[in-house]
């Protein structure tokens, strides 16, 4: 395996404990509930506070990475992140275990940041667009594993060891990283630790209305799957009568469409450009969004349901890399905040969906479905508004440049 590959698998996994943290314990959604005495809500809030931490995490993670370096902020960050997976595992009630989330969503950020800006610092323009699709592919594997990981953990553990499982993939991580990822910014390029100067970034890039928009498209999009996430296992449990291992087989099932999207795209990047290829996923999006709710109308049960997800999910997967590209592409100078915007961007949109859902109940599955359409359509709105005019990264591979 040459370097190239080696920095592919090792980002792609890098990027894998985010989806591990978030969908290996939602078949214990229910067991957790019934251990706590705590109602639905009280649990979805531990997915909530995960997210929040993944958020500010990343605000904090990635000015770091663009003054000290990558390593050193990404192996602080997943040391933290083993430490408090195994005190999650002792977690003495529901408000705990919402806290000691948001602790462990704060040490899993510097992955997301780091994997990013590592892409950026290595390639450019369509060479950066294949790499990142790749690096999607193998992230893609996180949401067909992690729900039939944590139900099978179920039958010979509580949801207490599915943490401690977590702790224990963090620590191989971080053994691989310390190990195998090299420096990829040098002193030369890094920027004084200064706040006035870090906030001076942070405005640069928020003020780049096309920048905003692929990140705030690409964010409802994939809110939408948080929204699923959020209330799949009481939906699909509780109205669709599954078991948790029902449950795992048919949520990783689903999730099998991201990988099929991360293959598509990897063969289309470069004979299709990116910005392309963000439009016919977020028009496939928005189409399964639509289809999801026309269905919960109609009440047609898991025949109605599976097939408008298995759409919405592709599509999902299609327009991530593709506008994590089109949006890193603008701001080489600063790709640690870039990348911690277009981070803090996506979780905060998915931290959102998961008190719509919860609010709305888990009697019906028209909550959930309702919060899936709705950020779809308002992804496609947001796309049309804001990035109105830009050709994203051109034919020989060069991006649009972003305004002075």
């Amino acid at each position: 395996m040459d370097n190239r590959s080696r920095l592919v698998v090792l980002l792609g996994t890098l990027c894998l404990l985010g989806p591990l943290s978030i969908d290996t314990y939602l078949p214990a959604f229910p067991s957790i509930a019934g251990d706590f005495g705590a109602t639905e809500s009280q649990i979805q809030l531990s997915l909530t506070t995960f997210i929040i931490g993944l958020s500010v995490g990343q605000l904090l993670v990635g000015p770091l990475s663009d003054s000290w370096g990558r390593r050193r902020p990404l192996l602080v960050g997943i040391g933290s992140y083993v430490v408090i997976s195994l005190v999650c595992a002792v977690a003495p009630s529901a408000l705990a275990l919402a806290g000691l989330r948001l602790l462990q969503g704060l040490g899993v950020a510097a992955g997301f940041v780091v994997a990013m800006a590592v892409a950026r610092d290595r390639f450019e323009g369509l060479a950066m667009a294949r790499f990142m699709s790749v690096m999607m592919l193998i992230n893609s594997l996180g949401p067909v594993a992690a729900p039939v990981l944590g139900g099978q953990l179920l039958r010979f553990t509580s949801w207490r060891g599915t943490f401690v499982a977590l702790a224990l993939i963090g620590t191989a991580l971080l053994i691989s990283l310390a190990i195998g990822l090299p420096e990829t910014l040098p002193k030369a390029k890094r920027r004084p630790a200064n706040l006035l100067l870090t906030i001076k970034v942070f405005g640069g890039l928020l003020a780049d209305r096309t920048f905003v928009g692929y990140a705030l498209a690409s964010a409802l999009a994939l809110g939408s799957l948080f929204g699923y996430v959020a209330g799949a296992s009481f939906v699909l449990q509780g109205v669709y009568g599954l078991s948790p291992q029902q449950f795992s087989l048919v949520f990783g099932a689903n999730s099998v469409a991201i990988v099929v999207a991360g293959l598509l795209n990897t063969r289309l990047t470069g004979r299709i450009m990116p910005r392309p290829l963000l439009k016919v996923g977020l028009a496939g999006a928005a189409v399964g969004g639509v289809g999801l709710l026309v269905g919960g109308l109609v009440g047609g049960g898991l025949a109605t349901f599976l097939p408008p997800l298995f759409v919405l999910t592709m599509s999902v997967g299609l327009l991530m890399p593709n506008a994590g590209s089109l949006a890193m592409s603008r701001h080489p100078e600063a790709a640690g905040s870039a990348s911690a915007v277009l981070g803090v961007t996506t979780f905060l949109v998915g931290g959102l969906m998961a008190p719509l859902v919860g609010a709305g109940g888990s009697a019906s599955v028209l909550p959930m479905v309702t919060v899936m359409a709705g950020a779809t359509i308002l992804a496609v709105l947001v796309f049309a508004t804001l990035t109105r005019g830009d050709v994203g990264i051109t034919r020989d591979g060069e991006p649009t440049p972003a305004p002075a």
